[in-house]
């Protein structure tokens, strides 16, 4: 299938990893040029990647939660390789895993200011683009946390459900000039986050899902990559289940 993307400038946020690197790789075989966005500087060049990749890909070191930062990322990435047209957040961050009566006040705001006031940032930032051309494609990553809660994750469920609900205002704010805006919101993923968990833990939560495995990571970036494409024009304002039937009832 075509996706109509071709050329086409994805900003994706937290690509120097996980599902944000998939995200990136997958965007890269559709031919589209794309912006990094990471606060890991260390791992925005692994390998050399983005360098072997120079006209195609090119990297910010930045903090989603500054928006002067976001904003000025997205010149230096339209003047880089040209005007952004898509978008897909798939910033990250868990400061704190505690009940909410022994929760520290800054890391509940610092995880509300990386998941949720993060994709608000890059989505102001990505607006003028899109509207200057009239068509624009918006991804944000959520969380089954999101959708489900988190025992002792408070801040990172709170944000991860306000993730949903920005992009269906996104989706009605922006839609008459062509700009769909969807969320993704994912289970269990094979990245570094996930495998740092102690490995019962792990086994407890691949219990819950049907197959009894993680997803991989370009099994979430290859749904989200068509949600930008232009066979996906008529999705918008929709919450996509990335889960692995992780809610239904597996015994």
């Amino acid at each position: 299938m075509d996706l109509g993307i071709s050329g086409k400038v994805a900003v994706v946020t937290g690509g120097a990893r996980g599902i944000g690197r998939a995200v990136v790789e997958e965007f890269v075989r559709e031919g589209a040029k794309v912006g990094i966005l990471d606060i890991w500087q260390e791992n925005l060049d692994a390998a050399g990647w983005v360098e072997k990749h120079s006209g195609e890909v090119y990297a910010v070191h930045t903090d989603v939660s500054d928006p002067d930062a976001v904003n000025a990322a997205f010149a230096e990435i339209a003047d880089a390789l040209g005007a952004p047209a898509i978008l897909v957040s798939s910033t990250a961050g868990l400061t704190d895993i505690a009940r909410i009566s022994q929760m520290d006040q800054e890391r509940w705001q610092r995880d509300l200011s990386v998941n949720l006031t993060g994709v608000f940032n890059c989505v102001r930032a990505a607006l003028p683009y899109m509207r200057e051309r009239t068509w624009g494609r918006i991804v944000a990553v959520s969380s089954v946390a999101g959708v489900q809660g988190g025992f002792g994750q408070a801040g990172y469920s709170a944000a991860k459900g306000g993730v949903i609900s920005l992009m269906k205002t996104v989706a009605l704010e922006a839609g008459r000039d062509s700009i769909t805006a969807n969320a993704v919101y994912v289970g269990i993923v094979s990245t570094e986050a996930f495998r740092s968990m102690r490995a019962d833990i792990q086994e407890r939560i691949r219990h819950r899902v049907i197959w009894r495995t993680e997803a991989e990571p370009e099994d979430i970036a290859k749904p989200i990559v068509f949600l930008c494409s232009e066979p996906a024009r008529y999705i918008t304002g929709a919450a996509w289940d990335l889960t692995g039937g992780i809610d239904l009832f597996t015994f």
